[in-house]
C-alpha cells in the first residue's frame, strides 16, 4: 500500500517515487543516489529496499528522536520567528559526514537492520499521532530534522499534509542532495527548507557521497526557491575542510544572486566529532570575518553561531516521554502487518554501487 494512514500498526510502505524496471529491479527517485535496486537489496540510505519489483520503506513512522523548542534553533529565523517547534527525526541519511554528531540516528545502520530483520523496538507513531504530539505540546510546527528527511519522504508528506489541516508549518532540514521530483511533491505541504551548503568544492562533497556535485546540491536549493518554499541555508565551518575565506565568501555570492539579498545564512561552529575528533574548534575569527564578506556581498541576514554546530536533540528524553501513550505498547518488535513479504522477512542484502 502507498500510504499507512490507513493503519495503526508499522508495516513497510511503498516508496513514493520509485521506476519499476522491466527485469525487477526499482530505481529510486527520492535523492540523486537514484539507487538501482534488485529484490532484497537495499539502497544507499538503507531505508528502502525492494521486493519481488516493488521499492517500499522500512522507515515509515519510526521516531529516533523529538524534542521542542524554538524555530531559531534549526536554524530557521525568517520564517513564523518565536514560536515552537515539535522537531523530529528518524534513521537514515544518503551523506556520510566524517563529522557527524547524530551518527546512530542519522545513519542508523543498526537501527534499520533490526527493522530489515523484524527485530526493531523503535517507536512507530502515525502521522495523526505525531500531529497531535506537536499540539498536546504546544508546537506551532514541526520540523524533520536528525536524520535526513529525503530518505523518509512517505512520511514527511503524510505528517505535512495533515499538519495543514490543523494549522500547523512544517520545516525540512536537509542537505539538498534530492531530487526535482521530491521537491515538487514537497512544495504543497512543505514551508520551510534549513538546508546545508557545505562547500563549493566538489572534492569536499565527494568525500561524504562520491555521486554528489556542488552544481546538484546548489541546483536543489533553488529549485526549492523557485517552488515557493521558504529557504534558509547554513554552513558549518570545519577548520582545514571548507575554511578557506574566499570560497566562503563565494557561498554568501551565491545566495545573494540565486537566492536573494534577503535570503538568510547561517553560520555555525564545527566542534570535533567522530572521523574528524581530531580537529579544533572553529575559532571564531574566521566565522566574523566571514559575516563582514557575506555583508559585503550583500547579504542582509548573516547569523554567526559561536556556541551551535548541527541540529542535535539536547534532552534526548525517550520518545515515549512526548507521547501518550504506553511505553510497553510502543517498543514492540515491529513486523510489518503485510503478508507481501512471506515468512522470509526483508532480506539484509545491501546497496551495490
Amino acid at each position: 500500500m502507498s500510504t499507512a494512514e490507513q493503519t495503526d500498526t508499522y508495516q513497510l510502505v511503498e516508496t513514493r517515487l520509485q521506476e519499476k524496471l522491466d527485469d525487477g529491479t526499482t530505481r529510486c527517485h527520492l535523492c540523486l543516489w537514484r539507487c538501482k535496486l534488485k529484490h532484497g537489496q537495499r539502497g544507499f540510505c538503507q531505508a528502502h529496499v525492494n521486493r519481488h519489483g516493488t521499492l517500499y520503506n522500512l522507515s515509515y513512522g519510526i521516531i529516533s528522536a523529538i524534542e521542542t523548542g524554538p524555530i531559531e534553533d534549526k536554524p530557521v529565523r525568517y520564517y513564523r520567528p518565536g514560536s515552537t517547534v515539535l522537531s523530529v527525526g528518524s534513521y537514515g541519511c544518503n551523506f556520510r559526514c566524517g563529522g557527524c554528531h547524530n551518527l546512530e540516528i542519522s545513519w542508523g545502520v543498526t537501527a534499520l537492520d533490526d527493522l530489515a530483520r523484524g527485530e526493531s523496538t523503535a517507536a512507530f507513531v502515525t502521522p495523526r499521532e505525531l500531529v497531535d504530539t506537536a499540539r498536546r505540546h504546544g508546537a506551532e510546527g514541526i520540523a524533520f530534522t536528525y536524520s535526513e528527511p529525503a530518505v523518509w519522504l512517505e512520511y514527511v508528506l503524510d505528517v505535512s499534509k495533515l499538519a495543514k489541516q490543523h494549522d500547523l508549518y512544517t520545516v525540512y532540514v536537509s542537505n539538498s542532495f534530492v531530487t526535482d521530483e521530491a521537491l515538487e511533491l514537497m512544495a504543497p505541504w512543505v514551508d520551510v527548507l534549513c538546508s546545508d551548503i557545505k562547500s563549493l568544492d566538489d572534492a569536499f562533497y565527494q568525500d561524504i557521497c562520491p555521486l554528489s556535485s556542488v552544481e546538484q546540491v546548489l541546483g536543489s536549493i533553488e529549485k526549492a526557491h523557485q517552488l515557493g518554499i521558504h529557504v534558509e541555508t547554513r554552513t558549518n565551518i570545519i577548520p582545514t575542510k571548507n575554511d578557506d575565506p574566499r570560497m566562503l565568501a563565494e557561498i554568501a555570492r551565491w545566495i545573494a544572486e540565486h537566492l536573494g539579498k534577503d535570503s538568510p545564512w547561517h553560520i555555525t561552529r564545527f566542534f570535533p566529532a567522530y572521523q574528524l575528533a581530531h580537529l579544533p574548534v572553529t575559532p571564531e575569527d574566521i566565522m566574523l570575518q566571514t559575516e563582514v564578506a557575506a555583508r559585503q556581498a550583500g547579504l542582509e541576514h548573516v547569523h554567526v553561531y559561536v556556541d551551535k554546530g548541527c541540529d542535535c536533540a539536547q534532552t534526548n528524553l525517550p520518545v515515549s516521554t512526548w507521547l501518550d501513550t504506553d511505553p510497553d505498547a510502543l517498543h514492540k518488535v515491529k513486523k510489518c502487518a503485510a503478508a507481501c513479504c512471506g515468512e522470509e522477512g526483508v532480506l539484509l542484502k545491501k546497496y551495490e554501487s
